[in-house]
């Protein structure tokens, strides 16, 4: 901006020489000066009362917008904030090998009752108890009249239920969304599944947390959001692990037994294909612990994970297999059977006098106790530990169960001369099913340990070499020869060239000593033999048969028929063709017209 001089040397001197006096065309222009500010000034502030003016206009018209909305809107109780992580309620699929659903997750309802909005309690405690069998009038009624501002009713409902609470038509009674845990397969697979019950709850939302078998080990895993969903894929075949539990309970039933076990695992993976303990229960509908007793005579008992037995003479062919792994013997030595063998106040007897000297073979084939001690001796307390230390008995397995480390074997406090030779025909040391499965596989697999897992593998899993791939292929030799004319000739399987070893164990006291009518039977199986793919576990307890008018409690006469029927099952729902000969024809010519 240009300024005006207040005294401009031009009108000065023609003011002067006018005669006028230069004073005043000073303070004229002093006053113009001043009234030229005056009117920039009320300018800008009437340009600011303008702003002001919109601005407040705007801000009412906003107001009066959001208070329009407000009211047309439906009015929603107010819920407040409370600080802490959020409730995740989502929670991954569990599946099998291929992809089918163990465990899945389905939309329900909660119902509880705001009791202060409630307007006629009796009737609605009248109705609540004909929708809900196990709801009590009485109590209910004296719930919502007893000062009580809140109450949990049902933590989950059907659509049907949902809709029999809505005709009651009280406005106390409330519906809050859930996530409900479900196994579409009912009891198959129940142990390893587990189960799932809520955590922290809020009307809004649950938490699903696991409470035992996969669920509750890989339970951060299924609660994860950064998995964005994707499910948690296990070893095992749904299929085969359904007619693994038909077979065997048509077994138990059958050999009058009062539980039973099986576990299927892959040889060179550790993969576990199917895994079955009986009684079971059904995962949707998971029963409560037993308060007293024996926690085993429970259904939740998992006996393949956390039953720990003396599993008796199927732990022979670790002892021979060691002797011939440290060159003691081979599989054609002759091993003294005279019996009894007396080692202080203890004798070793066989179930039959095998005469004075069997081979290595022959040991396994007729199960003596007398010939696998003798080479038990010859091993050693130091190195018979070591080697069952490296197929895994002497530690819990480290299958991913929560029930897994409640399954250490129980060892000899003293590991003496006389428990070396007791242990080597399965006396004196107690392991799961599932150390069996994994030590068989390791022996049998070509030599290579693998570890039990639930998880699906990709390919072969070998950790350090146990024996040698001669002595894995002699122990399955001396396998095959049990099914085909020793104690498990029930076993055999037409096309498959079932290999095992049977095992009789009499049970223990809790005072002390051994029962004389209670066993654990056990047959432990390879297939097919001279190229294995599969071990199978199965053990039996307390068994009982008659046949040819006795009573028979032996694993050959219980566990392998039981064991042989589960392998013709399941073996084409492996995927394995039998290998059957065709008869050649005979006496036929080929002629031409």
């Amino acid at each position: 901006m240009i300024r005006t001089p207040l005294r401009p040397l031009a009108r000065i001197l023609k003011a002067r020489e006018q005669g006028q006096n230069p004073d005043a065309i000073e303070a004229e222009n002093i006053r113009l000066r001043h009234e030229e500010t005056r009117d920039q000034d009320r300018q800008r502030a009437e340009g600011r009362l303008l702003v002001m003016g919109l601005a407040f206009f705007c801000a009412f018209l906003v107001i009066g917008a959001r208070m329009g909305m407000l009211a047309g809107t439906v009015p929603e109780e107010p819920t407040a904030q409370a600080a802490g992580s959020p409730i995740i309620g989502q929670r991954s699929d569990i599946v099998d090998r291929n992809g089918r659903v163990l465990a899945t997750n389905l939309d329900t309802h909660s119902l509880y009752a705001q009791i202060p909005d409630m307007i006629d309690p009796e009737k609605a405690a009248r109705e609540l108890a004909v929708i809900f069998d196990e709801l009590d009038e009485e109590e209910l009624l004296a719930d919502f009249t007893g000062g009580r501002r809140f109450l949990w009713i049902r933590r989950e409902i059907s659509p049907e239920q949902m809709q029999a609470v809505h005709d009651i038509g009280d406005p106390g009674l409330l519906f809050g969304p859930r996530e409900m845990r479900l196994y579409p397969n009912g009891s198959v697979a129940a142990h390893i599944l587990g189960g799932a019950t809520y955590g922290r709850e809020g009307v809004n939302s649950a938490e699903v947390i696991g409470v035992a078998g996969v669920e509750k080990y890989f339970d951060d895993f299924l609660r994860d959001p950064a998995n964005e969903g994707a499910p948690l894929e296990l070893s095992l075949d749904l299929t085969v692990q359904a007619a693994s539990e038909r077979v065997l309970h048509g077994g138990m039933m059958l050999m009058s037994a009062k539980g039973a076990s099986s576990v299927l695992m892959d040889v060179h993976t550790g993969e576990i294909i199917s895994m079955v303990s009986l009684p079971d229960f059904d995962p949707n509908d998971r029963p409560r612990v037993l308060t007293e007793g024996d926690q085993s005579d429970s259904p939740l008992f998992n006996r393949a994970v956390q039953g720990v037995y003396e599993l008796g003479s199927v732990f022979k062919i670790f002892t021979v297999a060691q002797g011939i792994e440290l060159g003691l013997i081979n599989a054609n030595t002759m091993i003294d059977t005279q019996g009894p063998l007396e080692w202080g106040r203890f004798r070793i007897r066989d179930f039959s006098n095998y005469g004075p000297a069997l081979s290595a073979t022959d040991v396994i084939v007729k199960s003596s106790n007398i010939g696998t001690a003798r080479v038990a001796l010859q091993i050693g307390a130091a190195r018979q530990r070591e080697f069952l230390d490296e197929l895994g008995f002497l530690e819990h397995t480290p299958v991913e169960m929560v029930e897994a480390p409640t399954g250490r074997p129980l060892l000899p406090p003293n590991w003496s001369e006389i428990s070396t030779m007791t242990i080597s025909y399965g006396h004196g040391l107690s392991s799961s099913p599932v150390h069996l499965a994994a030590g068989y596989s390791s022996l049998l697999n070509g030599g290579y340990r693998v570890e039990p897992t639930l998880v699906r593998q990709d390919g072969p899993q070998y950790g350090e070499r146990i024996v040698s791939e001669q002595v894995s292929a002699t122990s399955r030799a001396m396998l095959r020869a049990v099914v085909d004319h020793g104690t498990a000739s029930f076993g055999d399987v037409e096309g498959y060239e079932v290999g095992g070893k049977t095992g009789t164990a009499d049970k223990p006291r809790p005072t002390g000593g051994y029962y004389d009518d209670r066993t654990i039977s056990t047959f432990a199986s390879v297939f097919p033999a001279d190229d294995p793919r599969y071990v199978l576990i199965l053990t039996l307890d307390e068994p009982s048969i008659e046949a040819l008018g006795e009573q028979r409690r032996t694993a050959g006469w219980t566990a392998v028929p039981v064991a042989a029927e589960m392998i013709r099952r399941v073996a084409p729902l492996l995927g394995m063709r039998p290998d059957v000969e065709t008869a050649t024809p005979t006496g036929v010519t080929l002629t031409s017209n």
